[in-house]
């Protein structure tokens, strides 16, 4: 017990380190949550106003297809689609 000053400097060390790790590890899960929302509100912007990222308005609207471009067209009649 005549150098008690150990254990507080070791207690204070443990605690400093523990404090560290702690607020270095919250930093990182909020960087990249952060990272992540981001880059999710610019995907959904780009989707809601592609004009505005140099797009046409109904240029996310239409088909990939070189050859058929334009809108799907039903292929059977309502009556037909519920009795199959």
């Amino acid at each position: 017990m005549s150098n008690i000053s150990g254990v507080f400097t070791g207690w204070g060390e443990a605690y400093g380190r523990f404090v560290e790790v702690f607020i270095d590890g919250h930093w990182w899960v909020v960087g990249d949550s952060l990272e992540n929302i981001g880059k999710t509100t610019k995907r959904l912007l780009n989707n809601a106003y592609p004009f505005l990222y140099g797009g046409s308005a109904s240029s996310g609207l239409r088909g990939s297809s070189p050859k058929v471009s334009g809108y799907a067209k039903p292929g059977k009649d309502i009556e037909r689609r519920f009795k199959d």
